[in-house]
């Protein structure tokens, strides 16, 4: 399988949300990644429901959304019926995570699990069985446009073996500072997914930019 890309439209025009989103739509990503942040998990607010239910009535990619929010079982629901395909919530702040995991199952919606950079991969492995993707912070969750940090390859190796021991079908997807210097050094760790934000939408040539990281 080649390495799936899912831009993330924190980075987009704001101004512009919709022709980002056709952009996409007629491009070689394979999903939209959309941040949800609460302010209090994250030290940053960023999309609600309506902006989220707007981008779902135009895209033509699978929604990819992010929760950084605590308790993120109260809006399981909602995330879904907002337009969610892929919806993954950190293990860092769902308290019942099996319970979280089910209750996003059960809608037929595909679900993971966030990690953060210094949360070590030995955490899932009780859950891993249950979840069709795990979700790699590469930087600390909150802010676009920041550095890749360096030990994220090692841990993306570490996840990728637990991932080939427990779940071979799990992908590994990785956020934060993935751009083209780094892209291949990443999927050679083992991602199958790399989330891409600056490295897209503030490229001259944002089309192009999706095919040099799929490549």
């Amino acid at each position: 399988m080649s390495v799936l890309i899912a831009p993330s439209i924190l980075s987009a025009d704001f101004l512009n949300l919709g022709k980002d989103i056709e952009m996409l739509n007629n491009s070689d990503a394979d999903w939209i990644h959309v941040d949800v942040m609460d302010g209090m998990f994250v030290p940053n607010i960023s999309f609600g429901f309506p902006v989220i239910e707007a981008v779902a009535s135009v895209a033509k990619k699978p929604l990819d959304i992010h929760l950084m929010i605590e308790k993120p079982e109260r809006f399981i629901q909602q995330f879904v019926k907002a337009g969610a395909s892929y919806l993954s919530f950190h293990y860092e702040g769902a308290v019942h995570l099996h319970r979280t995991v089910q209750m996003v199952k059960e809608t037929g919606t595909k679900c993971g699990v966030v990690l953060n950079p210094h949360t070590s991969v030995g955490v899932l492995l009780d859950i891993l069985p249950d979840l069709d993707f795990v979700l790699l912070m590469s930087v600390n969750p909150g802010y676009g446009g920041q550095k890749f940090i360096p030990g994220s390859l090692r841990k993306i190796e570490a996840m990728r073996k637990l991932r080939d021991s427990l779940n071979p079908d799990c992908l590994i997807e990785v956020d934060g500072g993935i751009n083209e210097a780094n892209a291949a050094d990443v999927v050679a760790a083992g991602a199958d997914v790399l989330v891409a934000g600056n490295a897209v939408f503030k490229s001259a040539n944002p089309l192009d930019a999706i095919i040099k990281l799929k490549a």
